[in-house]
């Protein structure tokens, strides 16, 4: 199952079912099963505090992914600063719902294991966002 929640009094997605569809359609995609999904929505300042006490970092992010998957049956908690979205939006000059759609696929692709971590890695990972991003027409 997956499920959005707001953590911001301000934001709420007026297509989310459309965006479940689209994460359930990659997951389909990928051959794994659906466990449980939590996209949260929130400001920088909750996810920085985030990223402090779980990743011992001290600077904002766009996304912060929690995994629990077992095997196949993928499941995490995904948090997403809407700020921070906003904020790349009109620095890359892309649409809001552009680049929220990215994120939370690219999000995904680290709960189905998919790694940034070198060049290689994010090459492949760039290439599947790019992949989804189209074939949603996005």
């Amino acid at each position: 199952m997956i499920r959005l929640f707001y953590e911001i009094s301000d934001f709420y997605l007026k297509k989310g079912s459309l965006l479940i569809k689209e994460i359930c359609i990659i997951l389909n995609n990928e051959g794994v099963y659906i466990g449980n999904i939590n996209y949260i929505f929130c400001t920088d300042n909750f996810l920085l505090d985030l990223n402090r006490k779980y990743l011992k970092k001290n600077f904002y992010t766009d996304v912060l992914t929690f995994n629990y998957s077992i095997n196949k049956s993928i499941s995490g908690d995904v948090f997403i600063s809407v700020d921070r979205i906003y904020e790349n939006s009109k620095q890359w000059n892309q649409y809001f719902m552009y680049e929220l759609k990215r994120v939370m696929i690219h999000a995904i692709l680290h709960l189905l294991r998919y790694d940034d971590h070198n060049f290689t890695d994010k090459k492949i990972m760039k290439k599947k966002e790019e992949f989804y991003l189209n074939l949603f027409q996005f």
